[in-house]
């Protein structure tokens, strides 16, 4: 990432030039786009081993609590590629089930 001088920095909008604005904007978009990549890597896991890695469990009891239906809010998924936001998954895990005794 590029370096700002201090004399850039202190400068009010109305006194840069656009080519000052313009590499301003720059570098403070670049610091924005790094910052989203790296919540984006930790927000989301992948697969039925992205499941395992969050619950710390095995691949088939993973499988299991992806066919249960209770992080089914937490779970994207198209084709045969899975999407898990991970707070949702681990929030959704915590809550309790209330199902009706059948008869």
């Amino acid at each position: 990432m590029e370096q700002i001088s201090n004399e850039l920095l202190e400068k009010t909008i109305g006194e840069m030039s656009g080519t000052e604005f313009l590499q301003l904007m720059k570098v403070a978009n670049q610091a924005t786009v790094e910052e989203k990549v790296e919540d984006d890597e930790d927000k989301y896991a992948y697969g039925i081993a992205g499941i395992a890695e969050i619950f710390h469990c095995s691949l088939p009891t993973a499988n299991r609590i992806k066919k249960s239906g209770r992080i089914k809010k937490a779970i994207t998924q198209i084709g045969r590629k899975i999407i898990v936001d991970k707070k949702l998954a681990l929030e959704l895990a915590g809550q309790p089930v209330y199902r009706r005794k059948s008869a």
